[in-house]
């Protein structure tokens, strides 16, 4: 059994938790905006409520700056970790590189979504 270092281990640890913390805000955060969306393309009904659509911005742009920030904390441990082979199996290694690309992918999703919905803004007032 290799045995990670503590300081290391905490680290990894805490970063972790956090990512799977911010995950687990941001999914049903965006599953509600697509159900919102599907539900608002099949009654053929434009959502046209400015002040609505300027907290779904904003919370979406908060959503975003904390998946960025639970991406880059993940990508951080990766990159300490490959560093020295001993302190991480490469099984490991490869899941926390694998659970820090689906961040910085979620990241870019609903980075795209808060400008797409900062663009429709304007638009309604």
């Amino acid at each position: 059994m290799v045995e990670v270092p503590s300081s290391v281990g905490t680290t990894a640890s805490l970063s972790l938790s956090y990512l799977v913390t911010i995950m687990s805000l941001a999914i049903p955060w965006n599953l509600t905006l697509a159900v919102v969306d599907i539900y608002c393309v099949l009654l053929n009904q434009p959502f046209q409520k400015p002040r609505i659509l300027l907290v779904i911005s904003i919370v979406d742009w908060v959503v975003s700056v904390l998946a960025l920030a639970s991406a880059s904390s993940a990508a951080s441990v990766v990159d300490i970790l490959r560093s020295d082979e001993s302190s991480c199996p490469p099984t490991i290694c490869n899941r926390y590189q694998f659970a820090a690309t689906l961040a910085f992918l979620t990241w870019f999703l609903s980075l795209s979504s808060s400008l797409f919905n900062l663009w429709l803004l304007p638009s309604l007032i």
